[in-house]
């Protein structure tokens, strides 16, 4: 069977290396000339860890990632709201890890080549159309080297062509612009010493557009050096820009010292972390209002293509991860291709599409917005409550997630 998957991010190559791993060849169009290590930091929760184990990655990850041990809010000034341990010291058989995105994509990519062969990705391959018939679809893609319209045909064409998917705007015409919350993130790499341990992810402030994010992605090459830090400001500008503008508009050091005076961390200088950053780029904070169907036929949906989301609880790659794994499952147990993807589609997008809605009311990180609403400590019940109903929502209680039997396809046999 004939598998073309578009998009050659993170979602699509994961789609790749689970549909290999239950039997299938399948093919990956991406729209970028190259496909570089670039980008900042990624969480990936254990339930992808789990996904990503189980597709034999388990090694190279650890190599290029961390663990984190321990998740830390603080309200604005610093001072701790909130700590629940992560990965294995939060009772789950699989650790958490943060990443830098550009290594992972790099990870996956040689693991896609490796296994399928150095062919199953093309790069500069646009996606502009497709066309059904009873036998087999053909997919339109603009060649970006020559400029010329290749035609392919496949059995089942997958969507992983991220939240400005054109699969998802011929699938669902008509569909609404990307919702913005008025907040931007300001993203960056800086290389600084440890913050608060060195396992700590530290999520300080309090609403959205208030808030300021942390964690570690790399280790000191020396002892006692410095390391390689993700970090996040959350804004809402008073003046400027104040529209959603894609690709990352670049902020320059004297824009970024002046919106840092406004917060005083004791656990980190932030001067320094912006003068020691490569890059500060802006984007801002969009999600997709939830989808009634991911599955048309022979065609689906996954990963960002389906349900992009605010990014709260660190939860919208690990999705992507389990979206893949799930769907490949689905696959390799029914005959007909069409009702495997409506299969997927069931156990998928209401789930999904709950953490969606969740996280525009700001998910787990409600924590410290209820404790600023408070002008003091939040309840450790309360606290304990928000952050197990989120894990309840995603399936990812540690309960939930080391008794569930596996998405291996074998396992359907």
């Amino acid at each position: 069977m004939r598998i073309t998957i578009v998009g050659g991010g993170i979602a699509g190559l994961v789609t790749a290396l689970s549909l290999h791993a239950a039997g299938f060849r399948p093919e990956v169009r991406e729209s970028a000339r190259t496909i570089d290590a670039v980008g900042v930091g990624i969480n990936l929760l254990p339930n992808a860890v789990r996904e990503l184990t189980e597709l034999g990655l388990a090694g190279e990850l650890a190599a290029v990632a961390l663990a984190p041990e321990r998740l830390l809010y603080c309200d604005r000034h610093g001072d701790p709201v909130w700590e629940e341990p992560l990965g294995h010291r939060g009772g789950y058989l699989w650790p958490q890890y943060s990443v830098h995105r550009g290594c992972l994509q790099t990870l996956l990519l040689e693991a896609v080549r490796r296994r399928l062969g150095p062919d199953a990705v093309r790069t500069a391959m646009a996606f502009e159309g497709f066309e059904e018939s009873a036998d087999d679809i053909a997919a339109h893609f603009r060649d970006r080297a020559s400029g010329t319209t290749v035609v392919e045909r496949t059995d089942l064409l997958i969507g992983a062509d991220g939240i400005d998917s054109a699969l998802r705007a011929l699938l669902h015409p008509g569909q609404a612009p990307a919702n913005w919350n008025g907040v931007h993130m300001w993203r960056a790499v800086a290389e600084t010493p440890h913050l608060l341990g060195s396992r700590t992810i530290v999520v300080a402030g309090g609403e959205p557009g208030d808030k300021f994010v942390a964690y570690p992605i790399a280790d000191p090459q020396t002892p006692g050096g410095k390391a390689m830090v993700n970090w996040v400001l959350e804004v809402r500008h008073r003046d400027g820009p104040a529209a959603p503008g894609r690709p990352g508009r670049r902020i320059g050091l004297p824009e970024a010292r002046a919106r840092i005076q406004e917060w005083n961390l004791p656990w980190t200088d932030l001067p320094a972390l912006v003068e020691n950053s490569t890059g500060i780029h802006e984007y801002p904070m969009l999600d997709r209002d939830p989808l009634p169907r991911w599955s048309f036929g022979r065609i689906a949906l996954l990963g960002d293509a389906a349900h992009p989301m605010y990014p709260m609880g660190m939860n919208g790659g690990s999705q992507s991860v389990v979206d893949a794994r799930v769907l490949a499952w689905c696959l390799a147990g029914d005959s007909d291709p069409a009702a495997a993807l409506q299969r997927y589609d069931h156990l998928r997008r209401d789930p999904v599409n709950r953490i969606v809605l969740q996280n525009r009311q700001s998910g787990p990180e409600r924590i410290i917005s209820e404790a600023a609403a408070l002008r003091g400590e939040l309840p450790a019940e309360r606290a304990q409550e928000i952050s197990h109903h989120y894990k309840q929502l995603s399936g990812a209680t540690p309960e939930d997630l080391n008794t569930r039997p596996s998405w291996n396809a074998l396992s359907t046999g």
